[in-house]
């Protein structure tokens, strides 16, 4: 099986510090997560060596660090599950997304059929819908963040970054590769972004993460992962109607209205 979509967005979350204080790495409590998807039947999507090859399965049992799977109907899969170096499992409870890797599986019997076995994850991932959901900045108008740096000697600067996408918790944004420090847990205070026809927010940012990445047409840039610390229900609100606003035009577009 292949999904049109790319699956990496699905993997980033596990990836980045952006969302780390929502990943669980105490055993006790992975177990419990692993065992309400049991008892609710949920069905796992679990990705084959980060690629777009999965297979749809569920979890059977949790015992003595051990996670057992539904084996799939199709041999293809399971000769590709079983030689797998990791699976991604994704799965949602309560529109909660639960998100977990396991390091390669192996075949066992269990009540008499085939089924795959794992070690329990070491971290597991949860998310609420309105913790992740992140828009893309729209291309029809830029998004800029206003960020006061501190100077040596003097007044602050002000350095204007280039927003790529923008949730309730927090940015990305485009960094200078030099003549500005960004790196993780640096903050940054009375930050500005100014969201068209609903109102300019200020907020703290913390930067959470730093990494470089190319687009499509070859150019290098830093990108820089940013939460917001302390964030106001007004401004958390104000976020949250520019995301529906923008969202509603885009959807109408392609409907042609």
């Amino acid at each position: 099986m292949t999904e049109k979509d790319n699956p990496a967005l699905k993997f980033e979350l596990l990836q980045s510090d952006d969302f780390a204080q929502y990943l669980l790495r105490d055993s006790v409590e992975i177990e419990q997560v692993l065992r309400n998807l049991i008892r609710r039947r949920a069905m796992v999507t679990a990705y084959i060596n980060g690629s777009r090859d999965f297979m749809l399965t569920t979890v059977l049992e949790v015992d003595h660090g051990r996670l057992l799977l539904d084996m799939p109907a199709d041999t293809s899969q399971q000769r590709r599950a079983e030689n797998a170096e990791a699976l991604i499992c994704i799965t949602q409870l309560d529109s909660v997304k639960i998100q977990f890797p396991l390091a390669g599986v192996d075949r066992i019997e269990h009540d008499g059929r085939p089924a795959l076995v794992a070690d329990i994850p070491d971290r597991l991932l949860r998310l609420q819908r309105r913790e992740y959901f992140r828009l893309t900045a729209p291309v029809s108008h830029s998004l800029v963040c206003q960020i006061p740096v501190p100077g040596e000697s003097g007044p602050p600067s002000t350095y204007e970054a280039r927003v790529l996408d923008i949730s309730g918790g927090g940015v990305a944004i485009v960094v200078p590769p030099e003549g500005i420090e960004f790196k993780p847990d640096t903050e940054f205070t009375s930050c500005q972004i100014q969201l068209p026809e609903t109102g300019t927010i200020t907020a703290k940012l913390r930067i959470r993460s730093v990494f470089r990445v190319t687009n499509r047409n070859g150019i290098s840039m830093l990108r820089a992962g940013c939460e917001f610390v302390d964030l106001s229900d007004k401004v958390a609100s104000l976020i949250h109607k520019y995301i529906l606003k923008v969202e509603r035009e885009r959807s109408a577009r392609e409907r042609g209205l």
